[in-house]
C-alpha cells in the first residue's frame, strides 16, 4: 500500500502553507505535487539523496523508495516531527535551509520541490544546495509559477516566473532543463464545460462547492497533469515549473 493511500496515518493540520494527503478537498493539489515526485523516480535510483524541504513528507517516502539512501530535512519542527511519526522509515532532521547541516560533495541528488518560494533568501538556498552536491551531481527544484498561481498566498515571500527561476539556479550549476506542468487531457475538457478548475476551487469555501467541482477534485489523479519542455510561452501558460541542474 502506498503512503497516500494509508488511511491510518496521522494527519497534519491544514493552514494554507502545505499541502497533505489524504484529505478529499486537498486532493488537486496534493496530486498537483505528487506527480512531480512520481517523475523523478528514474533520477533519484540507487542514488544518495536530500530533499531540502521535506514538509509532510509524503514525497521523501515516495523516493525512498527509489533511491539508495534518502535524508529529509525541514526547518518546522511540526513538520519534521510529524514525518517521524508518519514515515518512520524517513530519517529526517530540522534543520536551516539556507545552512544545510551536510559536509561538501554529501549528496548525489538534491531535491526541492514547492518550497523556494516560502525562503527570503532564494539565493542563498540555491547555493547551499549546490555546495552540498558532489560534481555532476543534479539539482531538481520546483516551484508554483507566479504568472498562473493564485495570488495573495501570505507563505509564499517571493514567487517565480520561468526565467526568474532559470536565472536563479543557473548562477549556481548549469541548468539542464526547464518544464512546465500543465494539466491533461481529462481536466483541460473539464475546464471547457466549467472554467477553471483552480479558481473554482478557491472561489468558495469547498462545503460551498458545486457538486460538479467536488466531484472532479475528488477525481484528480496525478495521470491528469503533463510535465513538458516548452517555448517561452508554454512555460508561462504552466501550472507549476521543474528546473533541473548539474553541478559543474
Amino acid at each position: 500500500m502506498s503512503s497516500e493511500d494509508d488511511d491510518t496515518r496521522p494527519q497534519m493540520v491544514i493552514t494554507g502553507e502545505r499541502t497533505v494527503p489524504g484529505i478529499w478537498h486537498e486532493n488537486y493539489w496534493f496530486r498537483r505535487h505528487e506527480v512531480v515526485y512520481e517523475s523523478l523516480r528514474d533520477r533519484v535510483r540507487s542514488a544518495r539523496v536530500l530533499e531540502a524541504g521535506c514538509g509532510e513528507g509524503y514525497g521523501a517516502d515516495l523516493l525512498s523508495r527509489a533511491a539508495g539512501s534518502l535524508f529529509a530535512l525541514d526547518y518546522d519542527e511540526y513538520a519534521t516531527g510529524h514525518v517521524r511519526t508518519a514515515y518512520p522509515d524517513v530519517p529526517v532532521v530540522r534543520g536551516n535551509l539556507i545552512a544545510l547541516p551536510y559536509a561538501d560533495a554529501s549528496f548525489d541528488v538534491v531535491v526541492s520541490l514547492q518550497t523556494i518560494e516560502h525562503l527570503w533568501d532564494q539565493d542563498g538556498f540555491v547555493a547551499e544546495c549546490v555546495r552540498v552536491l558532489r560534481p555532476g551531481g543534479v539539482l531538481v527544484v520546483s516551484t508554483p509559477n507566479t504568472l498562473t498561481f493564485p495570488p495573495g498566498n501570505i507563505y509564499h515571500p517571493k514567487e517565480l516566473e520561468p526565467g526568474e527561476l532559470r536565472d536563479l539556479v543557473a548562477r549556481h550549476a548549469t541548468v539542464t532543463s526547464l518544464v512546465g506542468l500543465h494539466h491533461g487531457p481529462r481536466v483541460a475538457a473539464w475546464e471547457q464545460d466549467h472554467g477553471s478548475l483552480v479558481d473554482a476551487q478557491i472561489a468558495t469555501p469547498y462545503e460551498e462547492w458545486p457538486t460538479a467541482v467536488a466531484e472532479v477534485v475528488r477525481s484528480v489523479r496525478t495521470d491528469d497533469f503533463v510535465l513538458r519542455e516548452g517555448d517561452d510561452a508554454d512555460l508561462a501558460a504552466s501550472l507549476d515549473l521543474v528546473v533541473t541542474a548539474v553541478r559543474d
